[in-house]
């Protein structure tokens, strides 16, 4: 039996630590504190063919919507390894009357019909809004302290929504991750 060379070469290695963070980057969010320890996180990590049709919808708003920073943010998810989504079930309320919804109360808040909007579902409680906050920071801290590029982007999250992953989510974002010789999430140009 013949083994093969007990080597990985670079770029297979990265990618696999791509994949590997981005897993523990579910674990963070998922670990993210939660408005009254209720868990509305929604968590998805996708590459190759799933990774390029969020950039070609993402081209396609772009096209659709006259705004360039679609076209470029495609651009960074066909470079990214992979992307990971966070998004959260916003239409859900805690109870607590507080009326940052824009309605009065949480019993009218869950009376209200749920609109689909131009990107997203609403309208949305507050408080899963701030839960979905923290789980992005914390996945995005994760993929920061074990060097892996990555970036929060609404875009992302639009077109997910569009090609209807996470459907039970009212709200998504995309972060993209990957390992190149500079980070190209933040070296780029500057179009809204």
């Amino acid at each position: 039996m013949k083994l093969s060379p007990p080597v990985i070469e670079g770029k297979d290695g990265e990618g696999e630590a791509v994949l590997e963070v981005a897993k523990l980057m579910l674990a963070a969010a998922r670990t993210a504190p939660k408005t009254a320890g209720v868990d509305d996180i929604l968590t998805l990590i996708v590459y190759g063919e799933e990774k390029d049709a969020i950039a070609d919808k993402m081209e396609e708003m772009g096209e659709e919507r006259k705004i360039e920073g679609f076209r470029r943010d495609a651009k960074n998810v066909r470079d990214s390894h992979a992307v990971v989504l966070i998004a959260v079930r916003g239409d859900k309320s805690i109870g607590l009357d507080c009326g940052g919804c824009g309605y009065e109360g949480c019993r009218e808040f869950e009376r209200a019909g749920k609109k689909e909007g131009k990107d997203f579902v609403g309208p949305t409680c507050i408080f899963k809004a701030l839960d979905l906050g923290i789980a992005l920071g914390s996945a995005a801290k994760t993929a920061s302290r074990l060097d892996i590029d990555n970036r929060i982007m609404y875009r992302i999250g639009t077109a997910a929504s569009r090609l209807k992953q996470l459907s039970q989510a009212t709200i998504i974002m995309g972060i993209p991750v990957s390992v190149k010789g500079k980070n190209i999430y933040f070296d780029r140009p500057a179009k809204v």
